[in-house]
């Protein structure tokens, strides 16, 4: 009986243990998570098996939340120069900043929050929006795809697909194919068009919203219901970094906005079309959801109720993050980006093997494309394993390379080189000590750099124009002379310079020395180095 006893107690801990979701999120993310959802909080408070006891304590916040005031929030920013006389003080010039690229953006759209369709019961529908409908969520929506000839064409994000205009008589509502059961405020609705664009806003999907005579779900109304929590987005070219990578941003920031970072959703990409869409980045995906991208004409014929939805934030906004937003000069670090960073990071399972010992990684991305080769490429790697401190990698990130195998490296490159394209944007996946020099800027000298004071991380690029030699003039398709439409060689010494700088700067950085300390130091000897350098990261 014993025996017995002592095997059951043991079942119902290990029971009780197993009943505790794992969240699936940096350990540094933890206690905010916890903060942000009370209930659970509490529960584990309360329940001596909770796994997540160490993170209760925490005083910091994110930012956005109504509790957390300006010196409690997660903060990354230095602004060492001046703004250029975009705001009149430091202090504006931080706020700026913030409410650009890092949680005060956040904060903004939450505090946009509006109800345009109000419930009347639990059972009903609701929708709710930011200003500009940007952002919106729906709980119980009706869309109605039975529609002839909906997807047909190859227009990715038409405009009259809920116009009741174009509604054939003998449909049976005339209210509408997108809606619920609750009260439209229709006028206020309507007023929020101004940004009325494909990839700028859902106005174009929601300003025909109706407020319907049934619920949709009880009523039976549905062909198809989606019981997870579901969003909604019109995605970028998946074929480009940079762009696509604009719709990751805004879904991470839409997991901010919708306090859930679940992975256990369904992810609908709005598409009307019926064309395929190359995803070059498609594992990025498993950062967010468990399940294959589903495609609207999926639904093509049928009637859908979703009983959570999410429309998520959209790439190219105006002023959005980050395509579209001009950034204040001379402030660097968002702790948005650096949480994104994290956030894939520890999903995609990436293990940070450095700082090393006593090396320094270099990356060098070769693009092996028509236009904006560098020309002496093997020259320039050769100058730099002639310094036995350097670690020299040089790739081309193609179809060849899995996508996996790229931001790992990526990820562990202590300096990233490249010439301007949007093989840069593997900048994100940079270590916070690191450099990225984007060699030449091709007259566009705003886009990564811009991108990497968002990230944190130093940016540098060639400020020598006289040392620089292009092939020819340029040959834009159209436009003429055009410097992305060429090919460079660089000087060597020049070269050579800026990359000792960077190597100072990375060699100098707080977080490289104490990662290199924590690794080195006497009596971790046993430890493996790439479980040290994910340890490491987890401590960032």
């Amino acid at each position: 009986m014993r025996q017995t006893g002592s095997a059951l107690l043991w079942f119902l801990f290990v029971y009780t243990v197993a009943c505790w979701v794992d969240y699936n999120l940096p350990k540094s993310h933890l206690s905010f998570f916890l903060r942000n959802n009370p209930e659970m909080k509490q529960r584990c408070q309360e329940d001596e098996a909770c796994p997540y006891k160490g993170y209760l304590n925490e005083t910091r916040c994110w930012g956005y939340e109504d509790y957390c005031d300006t010196t409690s929030r997660l903060n990354s920013t230095t602004c060492p120069e001046g703004s250029r006389g975009w705001t009149k003080g430091k202090a504006e010039q931080l706020d700026l900043f913030w409410k650009s690229v890092d949680f005060g953006y956040i904060l903004e759209r939450k505090q946009e929050l509006k109800t345009f369709c109000e419930p009347k019961t639990q059972e009903d529908s609701s929708l709710e929006c930011v200003r500009y409908t940007r952002f919106c969520r729906g709980r119980n929506l009706f869309f109605d795809f039975t529609k002839p000839e909906m997807f047909s064409g190859q227009e990715r994000f038409k405009e009259n697909l809920f116009d009741a205009k174009l509604r054939f008589a003998q449909d049976e509502f005339n209210t509408g194919v997108i809606g619920g059961h609750c009260d439209l405020d229709k006028e206020a609705l309507k007023a929020e068009g101004d940004h009325k664009s494909a990839l700028q806003s859902w106005f174009a999907e929601v300003e025909h919203f109706s407020s319907l005579p049934f619920r949709p779900i009880q009523d039976g109304r549905c062909d198809i219901i989606l019981d997870k929590p579901t969003y909604f987005m019109k995605l970028d070219a998946g074929v480009n970094m940079y762009h696509h990578f604009c719709d990751f941003i805004n879904l991470y920031a839409s997991n901010h906005l919708n306090n859930s970072f679940s992975t256990d959703v369904y992810v609908v990409m709005w598409d009307t079309s019926t064309m395929g869409y190359t995803d070059l980045f498609t594992e990025t995906w498993k950062a967010f959801t468990d399940y294959p991208i589903i495609r609207l004409h999926k639904f093509t014929k049928k009637t859908l109720c979703v009983r959570e939805a999410v429309f998520s934030l959209l790439p190219r906004m105006r002023y959005g993050m980050y395509y579209n937003q001009p950034l204040v000069p001379g402030c660097s670090g968002s702790s948005f980006f650096e949480a994104f960073n994290q956030h894939l990071a520890h999903r995609l399972k990436l293990t940070q093997h450095g700082p090393l010992e006593s090396k320094i990684r270099i990356t060098l991305l070769s693009r092996k494309t028509k236009y904006r080769n560098i020309l002496n490429e093997d020259e320039l790697r050769r100058a730099m394993i002639t310094v036995g401190e350097f670690d020299v990698k040089v790739v081309t990130y193609n179809r060849d390379m899995p996508f996996m195998e790229q931001i790992e490296t990526s990820y562990n490159s202590d300096i990233f080189i490249g010439i301007h394209g949007a093989g840069l944007t593997h900048l994100l996946f940079q270590p916070d000590w690191a450099v990225v020099i984007e060699l030449y800027n091709c007259e566009d000298d705003s886009c990564y750099h811009d991108l990497a004071r968002s990230r944190g991380i130093h940016y540098m690029t060639w400020e020598k124009p006289s040392k620089v030699y292009q092939e020819d003039e340029g040959h834009h398709p159209t436009l003429g002379a055009h410097a992305k439409f060429t090919n460079y060689e660089f000087d060597v010494s020049e070269f050579m310079r800026l990359i000792l700088n960077a190597a100072e700067y990375v060699r100098s950085h707080p977080k490289f020395i104490q990662g290199r300390q924590s690794k080195y130091s006497e009596g971790k000897g046993k430890q493996s180095k790439a479980s040290q350098g994910r340890e490491f990261k987890e401590e960032l």
